[in-house]
């Protein structure tokens, strides 16, 4: 199995529900919920523990399956 590539995280958005996105460097978006056992990231709840994950690598799942990033705006 091919593990997906990483990108950056270069900044961060909310969701229509309030849930964190990370916004990669690829064009992705990925959300970053705090949801243990699957995914503790305690740190997406206080903005300093969101800036010091600025330029964080996270594995993006929609380059490793070839998906073009929607058009930036």
């Amino acid at each position: 199995m091919t593990a997906a590539p990483l990108r950056r995280i270069h900044g961060y958005d909310q969701d229509e529900e309030g849930h964190w996105v990370a916004l990669l460097d690829c064009g992705h978006r990925q959300h970053l919920r705090d949801a243990p056992p699957f995914a503790a990231r305690p740190w997406v709840h206080e903005a300093a523990g969101r800036e010091a994950r600025l330029g964080a690598p996270l594995p993006c799942q929609r380059c490793l399956r070839g998906e073009q990033p929607p058009p930036r705006e």
